[in-house]
C-alpha cells in the first residue's frame, strides 16, 4: 500500500491563482452569509458603508471591519450564529478564566470542514490510515480533544481517546495499543518523561508528536523529540476560526506553519495601526473563515505574533503560504525595569543552560510600586539561581532572581500550562 503524502492533494498544492480564485468565491458568499442570517454582522457591514455587492476582488477585504474577541464575548452566548439553532450538532468554548467564554458552534458542515483540515494536519504529520493516534487533550469544552477525534476518525485512524491525566495510564495505553502518534499540548510531555524515566518505560512504536495550545522553543522541541523519539509538529488553530487544526500545522521540512489557505485568508497587520505590514515583517496575525456557517469570522484579530516566511511552493509539494511558529501574544508582553520581553525568550534563553529542564514559572512580584521578576526553574544538580540569572541577564538585558528546584518540584497541569504568576504585595494579593 502506498503511503499518502496528503490527505487532500488537490487542494494542498493548488497554485496560487486557483487559491486566488477560490477565496474571492468564497469571500463573496461568507459576507452575503452574514449579511443576510445576522443582525450583529449586517449592522457592523452598515456601519462600516459595506454591502455584499461591494466585494468584487480580494483586495476589498481591506475595507471590511475588524473582529475581536470581545465582540465574541458582547454576543455571548449564540448571538453571531448565522444558521437556524436546529442546524447546530455541536459546541466548544474557550475557559473563559479571564472574562465571558468565547463559543464556537459547528453545524454538520463546520464539523467536516474541522475534521478535513485535521486530517491534512495528521496525514502530513506522517501518520496513515490505521495508525494509532492517543488523544491526551480533555474531551470535553476545550475544542482540543474533539478536533484530534474528528481528524483522526476523517483520515481513518485508530483514535485512542485518552483524554487528560492519569500518566501512568496514559503510558500503558501508548505501549499496549502500539500508539504511533500522539496529540497533547507539549508540556504535558514533561511528565511523560518522568514517569518513564522512573520505571524504565520505552515506546518504541511511538513516532510523532503534534503539540498545540501553547507556544513552545525549538530546545524544548529538540529534547522532547530526542526522549521520546518522535517528529514534533506545531499545530495552529482557536476556538475561534473552529478549533485545533483549522489554521494550519508545520510539515517536516520545518519552514513555517501551512496556512490551508482554501479555508482561511490571512493577513499580518500592525498591532498598534491595524495597517497591513511587508511580507517577513512580525505583526498580528488575523484570519477571515471562508467555509464555515455556523459562526464565520471576517478578519478576527488573533493577537498572536508572526509573521509571512513564504508564498512559495514548499519543499513538501504544497503550495500555501507559511507563517512563522507564533513567537507570542501582543497581549503576553511582560515590561520590567522598561524591558519588553515575551515568556517564550524566557523559555529560549532557560534551554540554553545546561542541566535546566522545561518546567518553570516567571513570577513579578510588585511591591511599592516596583515590579520585580524571579524565575523558578527545575534543574539537575549543580545548576544553580547565580548560573541562572547570569544567563537570563546577558540574554534578557535585566538581572532576575533565579531560584532553583529539584525534578518534579514544579506543580503541573493536565492543560495548558500556566508559565506567568502575579504577586502584588501592595495589595496583599
Amino acid at each position: 500500500m502506498n503511503r499518502l503524502q496528503y490527505w487532500n492533494e488537490r487542494a494542498e498544492t493548488m497554485s496560487r491563482d486557483e487559491l486566488a480564485a477560490l477565496q474571492l468565491e468564497r469571500l463573496k458568499w461568507l459576507v452575503k452569509h452574514v449579511w443576510a442570517n445576522n443582525d450583529f454582522y449586517r449592522q457592523r457591514l452598515t456601519a462600516a458603508g459595506i454591502e455584499p455587492a461591494d466585494i468584487r476582488s480580494l483586495d476589498d477585504l481591506q475595507s471590511l471591519p475588524f473582529l475581536t474577541k470581545d465582540d465574541f464575548r458582547s454576543q455571548y452566548p449564540l448571538g453571531m450564529l448565522c444558521m437556524p439553532r436546529k442546524a447546530i450538532r455541536e459546541m466548544h468554548m474557550s475557559s473563559g478564566s479571564t472574562g465571558t467564554p468565547v463559543v464556537m458552534a459547528y453545524t454538520e458542515a463546520d464539523i467536516t470542514q474541522w475534521a478535513e483540515c485535521m486530517a491534512r494536519c495528521q496525514i502530513m504529520a506522517g501518520l496513515q490510515p490505521g495508525d494509532a493516534i492517543q488523544i491526551m487533550p480533555t474531551l470535553g469544552l476545550f475544542n482540543g480533544g474533539f478536533g484530534f477525534y474528528h481528524g483522526a476518525r476523517r483520515a481513518g485512524l485508530f483514535a485512542v481517546p485518552a483524554s487528560s491525566g492519569n500518566t501512568a495510564r496514559q503510558l500503558r495505553l501508548l505501549r499496549d495499543f502500539k500508539v504511533r502518534g500522539i496529540g497533547s499540548v507539549v508540556s504535558y510531555t514533561a511528565r511523560l518523561i518522568e514517569l518513564m524515566d522512573r520505571d524504565g518505560i520505552e515506546l518504541p512504536d511511538l513516532k510523532v508528536g503534534i503539540f498545540g495550545a501553547e507556544s513552545f522553543s525549538d530546545k524544548v522541541r529538540d529534547r522532547v523529540e530526542s526522549r521520546l523519539g518522535i517528529k514534533a509538529y506545531d499545530i495552529y488553530g482557536m476556538t475561534e476560526t473552529g478549533g485545533v487544526g483549522t489554521t494550519g500545522m508545520d510539515c517536516e521540512a520545518r519552514c513555517g506553519i501551512h496556512v490551508w489557505e482554501d479555508q482561511y485568508i490571512t493577513e499580518i497587520v500592525d498591532p498598534v495601526t491595524g495597517k497591513p505590514v511587508p511580507d517577513g515583517v512580525v505583526g498580528e496575525v488575523v484570519f477571515t473563515s471562508l467555509t464555515r456557517e455556523a459562526i464565520p469570522v471576517i478578519r478576527y484579530r488573533t493577537r498572536d505574533l508572526t509573521r509571512i516566511i513564504s508564498r512559495e511552493k514548499c519543499a513538501c509539494g504544497r503550495t500555501s503560504l507559511r507563517i512563522d511558529r507564533i513567537e507570542g501574544r501582543c497581549d503576553d508582553m511582560l515590561i520590567v525595569k522598561g524591558v519588553n520581553f515575551f515568556p517564550k525568550q524566557v523559555e529560549q534563553a532557560l534551554m540554553q543552560i545546561p542541566g535546566v529542564l522545561p518546567e518553570y514559572q516567571i513570577i513579578l512580584e510588585t511591591e511599592n510600586g516596583v515590579t520585580d521578576v524571579r524565575i523558578n526553574v527545575e534543574a539537575e544538580e549543580g545548576v544553580t539561581g547565580f548560573m541562572v540569572a547570569k544567563h537570563l541577564k546577558e540574554v534578557l538585558g535585566f538581572s532576575p532572581r533565579g531560584d532553583v528546584f529539584k525534578p518534579g518540584s514544579l506543580p503541573r497541569t493536565e492543560g495548558k500550562a500556566q508559565r506567568v504568576f502575579r504577586i502584588d504585595k501592595d495589595k496583599g494579593e
